[in-house]
């Protein structure tokens, strides 16, 4: 194929507004899917054509391969792009698409496969040279949890093997409390993932989560996009991290050159992110990968330019990256913020429901990408999200001045959300001089 004419987006929320833009741009007409709960949803709005494909839960819906590869064959297109989440990393579905004669706009499913098992993506990248974080094999039976814990030692992450965003992480200091927390990580970790599976990794002290953006077309070639630091996050939530990390220089040609050559190694295709933990002396471990379009893609794009989602697409189009690597530059510092519909003062408890209200900022340097109007409703099946803000700026103090008055700008009415919280971190000195390390979040929240 040289070429993408039409192309299902197997996704909702600001993911399936921001590939619909993309497909637009290219003059590739967009086919949308909708759940009972997303009719009259902004990305259905704004696309060539629109499926329903179920009920409003996710696995009814969003979830079901089935329903999404019907809808792709009756509306005649010749790609699937799977956003974020839901089945974006599930290599049975890729296979499907594959099969079907049709783009999976993602990597191989092999790939798929062979990242999303965290023990094999470990594997890779010790055989790739790629320094790990010492961890477990996958652990099914909660009976073997204790005793692979006492051998590498605690502190510890528990880890759902077959997937990441945070879901189903959490630190354990001791047995009693992994015995504790374990059947919790497990029943996110089987709702989120289908596979309560879940590993041991230990805990690297005061580490900083780093992670690098790549692109790799057809023909092998793989760049990057320089990285983005995601260590100031709650779970899945944000601030997501701003971009550049802080890194010495000879840290940052190391850091993504091992994520190039892990790409390289894998086969990779599309674009993908990989996960490093750094600790105070700048040493890196592997995590994981991730096989998708990241959430904290557009930080990537203010710092260098460079359109992620545009650039998917043209590689599942057969086009070799006109991306050399010593073409692409860094040019200043971007953060991301996730307003979400949650009370923090409730311990983060989705607050669905009618956003009766909705002024969404501007002006230089803000980006704001979301799926909600005024008038829209937050559902309670899905994710929280209201929008995403991302904030550049010359440097890290022009970053965060820009946010902070975005977030003054920015105002919601119909649900609690995280405006206020956001208004309050970007306010710290500490962490608008930055960078700060995982736990600082936690310590800061703590301390409410």
């Amino acid at each position: 194929m040289t070429g993408l004419r039409r192309v299902l987006v197997a996704n909702r929320g600001e993911i399936a507004v921001r590939i619909i833009r993309a497909c637009h741009a290219a003059d590739i007409e967009a086919v949308a899917v909708y759940s009972d709960a997303d009719e009259h949803a902004q990305w259905v709005q704004m696309a060539d054509d629109a499926v329903h494909i179920g009920r409003s839960a996710a696995q009814k819906s969003y979830l079901d391969p089935d329903a999404l590869l019907k809808a792709a064959r009756s509306t005649d297109v010749d790609a699937v792009h799977p956003g974020y989440g839901f089945l974006s990393e599930n290599a049975a579905f890729a296979r499907a698409i594959d099969e079907a004669d049709l783009v999976f706009i993602g990597p191989p499913p092999a790939v798929l496969e062979q990242m999303g098992d965290k023990a094999a993506a470990r594997r890779a990248a010790e055989a790739a040279g790629v320094p790990v974080v010492p961890g477990s094999g996958p652990i099914t039976d909660p009976a073997d949890a204790p005793r692979a814990a006492l051998e590498l030692g605690f502190p510890l992450l528990l880890k759902a093997a077959a997937g990441g965003g945070g879901r189903g992480i959490r630190t354990v200091r001791d047995v009693e409390e992994l015995l504790d927390v374990l059947p919790g990580a497990q029943a996110e970790a089987r709702s989120a993932f289908r596979d309560a599976t879940i590993y041991l990794e230990r805990a690297v002290p005061n580490a900083r989560h780093v992670e690098v953006q790549l692109l790799a077309d057809e023909l092998g070639k793989v760049v990057h996009l320089f990285e983005r630091d995601c260590s100031v996050q709650r779970r899945a939530e944000t601030p997501r991290g701003g971009a550049r990390a802080g890194l010495r220089e000879t840290t940052r040609q190391t850091i993504t050159s091992a994520a190039v050559r892990l790409a390289e190694h894998v086969g990779y295709r599309n674009a993908g992110t990989v996960e490093f933990l750094v600790d105070s002396d700048e040493n890196f471990y592997f995590i994981e990968m991730n096989a998708r379009v990241q959430v904290e893609h557009p930080i990537t794009e203010a710092i260098t330019g460079v359109d992620v989602v545009a650039e998917q697409l043209r590689i599942a189009g057969g086009a070799p990256l006109a991306l050399d690597q010593d073409s692409i530059e860094c040019r200043g510092v971007a953060i991301e913020l996730r307003i979400n519909a949650e009370d923090p003062a409730r311990a983060f408890t989705p607050t669905p429901g009618d956003v009766t209200a909705l002024h969404l900022p501007g002006g230089p340097g803000v980006r704001v990408d979301t799926g909600i109007s005024q008038g829209d409703r937050i559902s309670p099946f899905y994710d929280s999200l209201i929008a995403k803000l991302i904030c550049w700026g010359t440097d890290r103090q022009q970053a965060y001045a820009r946010a902070r008055q975005a977030l003054a700008e920015f105002h919601v009415e119909g649900v609690a959300s995280t405006v206020a919280l956001h208004r309050r971190l970007t306010s710290n000195a500490e962490l608008a001089d930055g960078p700060v390390h995982t736990m600082w979040l936690e310590k800061v929240l703590a301390d409410d």
